[in-house]
């Protein structure tokens, strides 16, 4: 009596096509055509999602040749950072999607999807997509001209660190944390200190090295970093995701654009990255097996 409850329909579990032997089934075509009437507003076209999933698993096909690979603690991250950018946790961004019939699955995969191919062109076409200064001058001239450069800036480089906690940590357990934490800031002396020991240490992760100029950060977090010796830790602080910290690994004088300036230059980059992406999945897609059921 229970088991046809248990097994989804059929037509579910129908293969629609098959990519490089991969199948894609009706009802993840299904599930990603809620998706993205949910995200536009508009009923999709059944096989601009078809060709969206094919686009995906060779997306991610492709990226593993290469190594570019994200775990699945990687993946919950990027979708809890979108919660906190819609402003609601993860489980209550589930409960909308489940409340669409949406199973949080199929958002993840597209998050994962764009992560790795994000990751890939950027890293394999790195010179490629470099913007120019004159190109940048060029655009901001054809948009009337701008103030000169700010020049007392300063760039940081540096890498997020985590002391992972679960939800509902006692007080206790925070509180040993952050003398953990406290205590680590003593012993860690450089960056390559600092990933030796937080990527062999349970219950911890760093992340990969990122940089930013001091008009990105928050005049806070600058005051932090400029207080901070190269190669040390930030002062800890309790989050949702556990106990972080930054380790700073270097920080230098550089030109910062005016926001005119920063925004040519990033447009001219989106659209760089765009015709590169697209050249580049059009000749995974012609060698690629798409056969269609």
């Amino acid at each position: 009596m229970l088991l046809p409850a248990a097994i989804p329909p059929l037509r579910a579990q129908t293969v629609a096509v098959m990519v490089n032997g991969e199948p894609v089934t009706d009802y993840d075509i299904e599930q990603r055509s809620k998706l993205d009437l949910l995200s536009t507003h508009k009923p999709p076209v059944r096989q601009d999602v078809i060709n969206e999933l094919i686009d995906e698993k060779l997306k991610i096909r492709e990226a593993k040749k290469f190594g570019v690979d994200p775990t699945g603690s990687d993946i919950d991250q990027a979708y809890s950072e979108m919660s906190t950018r819609m402003r609601i946790t993860p489980d209550q961004l589930t409960k909308s999607l489940e409340s669409q019939g949406i199973r949080p699955d199929t958002l993840k995969a597209r998050i994962k999807a764009d992560m790795v191919w994000t990751s890939l062109v950027r890293g394999r076409y790195k010179e490629r997509l470099q913007v120019g200064e004159t190109d940048v001058n060029n655009a901001v001239q054809a948009e009337g001209g701008d103030a000169p450069q700010q020049t007392d800036a300063l760039e940081y480089k540096m890498q997020p660190i985590v002391l992972i906690m679960p939800r509902g940590s006692t007080p206790q357990l925070v509180e040993a944390r952050q003398k953990e934490a406290e205590a680590l800031r003593g012993r860690i002396q450089t960056c390559d200190e600092a990933n030796a020991y937080f990527k062999t240490l349970p219950n911890a992760a760093i992340r990969d090295p990122v940089t930013k100029t001091s008009a990105d950060i928050p005049p806070v977090l600058r005051k932090l970093l400029d207080d901070t010796p190269i190669g040390h830790l930030t002062p800890p602080e309790v989050t949702k995701q556990g106990i972080e910290m930054v380790v700073l690994c270097g920080r230098k004088p550089t030109t910062v654009d005016t926001p005119k300036r920063k925004e040519a230059r990033d447009k001219l980059f989106a659209q760089k990255f765009q015709t590169t992406s697209q050249n580049y999945l059009q000749e995974i897609r012609k060698e690629a097996m798409i056969e269609y059921r």
